[in-house]
């Protein structure tokens, strides 16, 4: 019979603890009342004893995990005699699975969890974030992990319904497609491998200047590190002295309060140490490595330059007014503004193909075609999908097409395939509420078309002042490969076709 091991009440107004450490892993026999975990709350650690002789067959909750009283903490198995029979033929025989640190019950399979192709181009990825931990429990293509390529995210799916049991490539490490990654547990009794530690030992605390052996708790050496404090500085109130996640946070507000009480001084020099206290350290994925590699590479190769113009939105903006409500209707797309200013641009680049060109080494390669990338920025950084041959699609192909790439970079769905090819690109910096700005380019690309926010603003009107929806344009351009004239003329049609629709149904 499976027991729970639950938090118990932790005090009047103690609500919550973090998990110290494990004193047993899963499969390890123990005896009623031996201490299974330690609990940390702010001023006290304490012990959750096991309530009768049996095997530990799960943790549900990780050690530096805050959990709630009567929070699942683990599961025991007990069997009556026959618990209390394994508890001493493992004390006896100290079998192989003791010493490894791992264990799984005999209808339990581990199946591997297996880094999967990124793209015919791509390598190696790295490892992001684990979404579950050892021990987890999880359905059929819940999410696992994340990698991280050059190009884009991807979520690697579980195969199976079952448990974490093993990680074999943490955060950080690069792999390549096909390698083992990690270890899931399925079938009846699947218990999860033991984690292996990874906290160093924090230097010995003292208490009221008196050195003691006891290291401060897991959650106290955490605070201590993010803080920048030193153990030696906080007094323990726990066992044999050792420090407790309450003895430093009662160090801070004590901290606080005299900074607060301070008469104020002269303003001081700056100490990078406490500046230290107040940064924050954080791994940079490795898309994010890559857009500054070529970003930067762009500015370094390029002999970049942008012209700016600006735009009245009047006319496009009443078109979409008369029109949405039967667009979306029969193309199932709001009709939106890129659509327009894609078309704008393929029929731009049509007439100066320069700016649809790029070099390589001595040459300059034209391309007889338009593959328009559009900049969407998700929460893992800027990404460009491509609409490919968008000068052969109608502003209703291309809405739909920009459509389901922006949702797809927005969910990690990206493909390569979708990100390649591209001979031009569109950013528009305008939703964001930006007035003006100089995009860069996206190379190897020559030209890069910036949209802006739509203001109204006072402009001349045939001899008169009026109030328009204006927008500023900005085309950054690569000057080894397109002229300055060539530069502002393309700009001028797309204005043009802008400021009069019918430009573009008539290929004009």
């Amino acid at each position: 019979m499976a027991l729970d091991i639950r938090v118990p009440t932790l005090g009047e107004s103690v609500t919550e603890a973090t998990i110290g450490k494990w004193n047993k892993q899963p499969g390890d026999a123990v005896k009623a009342d031996e201490p299974l975990v330690e609990l940390e709350t702010d001023k006290v650690s304490i012990e959750v004893p096991a309530p009768a002789d049996g095997v530990l067959e799960a943790i549900i909750a990780q050690e530096g995990e805050t959990v709630g009283v009567d929070a699942l903490l683990a599961q025991l198995n007990e069997n009556g005699a026959a618990a209390a029979a394994v508890v001493d033929e493992k004390a006896a025989t100290k079998t192989t699975e003791k010493e490894t640190g791992t264990s799984a019950m005999a209808s339990a399979e581990l199946i591997d969890i297996i880094a999967p192709s990124a793209g015919e181009s791509v390598t190696e990825a790295e490892i992001g974030a684990w979404h579950v931990s050892v021990g987890e429990a999880f359905a059929v293509d819940d999410p696992l992990v994340e990698l991280e390529t050059d190009k884009a995210a991807m979520d690697v799916p579980a195969a199976a319904a079952g448990t974490l049991a093993e990680i074999l490539a943490p955060t950080g490490t690069v792999i390549a497609p096909g390698d083992v990654i990690g270890r899931i547990s399925v079938g009846e009794g699947a218990t999860p491998s033991a984690p292996a530690p990874t906290a160093t030992p924090a230097p010995a605390a003292k208490t009221n200047g008196a050195t003691t052996s006891m290291d401060p708790s897991p959650a106290a050496a955490k605070m201590l590190a993010e803080k920048g404090i030193s153990a030696d500085s906080v007094a323990g109130s726990g066992k044999r002295g050792q420090v407790l996640k309450g003895d430093v946070l009662e160090a801070l507000d004590k901290t606080t309060a005299a900074k607060a009480e301070a008469p104020v001084q002269a303003p001081r020099p700056a100490s990078s140490d406490d500046d230290a206290v107040r940064e924050e350290r954080v791994r940079m994925t490795r898309l994010r490595q890559t857009i500054a590699k070529r970003l930067k590479g762009a500015q370094e190769t390029a002999a970049m330059l942008t012209t700016f113009n600006e735009v009245d939105m009047g006319p496009v903006m009443d078109l979409r007014k008369s029109y949405k409500d039967l667009f979306e209707k029969k193309h199932g797309v709001k009709l939106g503004f890129m659509g327009f200013f894609t078309k704008a641009v393929c029929h731009a680049l049509k007439e100066i193909p320069a700016v649809n060109a790029e070099i390589d080494g001595t040459d300059i390669i034209y391309k007889n075609y338009a593959h328009i990338g559009v900049a969407v920025g998700t929460d893992k950084g800027l990404v460009v999908p491509v609409v490919r041959d968008a000068d052969q699609m109608t502003i209703a192909e291309v809405e739909q097409e920009i459509g389901r790439l922006g949702r797809a970079a927005r969910d990690g769905d990206l493909t390569m395939a979708d990100m390649q090819g591209g001979t031009f690109t569109i950013s528009n910096g305008g939703v964001y509420g930006s007035l003006m700005s100089t995009p860069i380019l996206n190379s190897p690309q020559s030209g890069i078309l910036g949209m802006h926010k739509i203001q109204e603003r006072p402009v001349a009107v045939n001899g008169e002042v009026a109030i328009r929806p204006m927008m500023y344009l900005a085309l950054s351009y690569d000057h080894r490969i397109v002229d300055g004239k060539e530069a502002v003329t393309f700009l001028v049609r797309i204005k043009e076709s802008l400021e009069d629709p019918q430009r573009l149904v008539l290929d004009l």
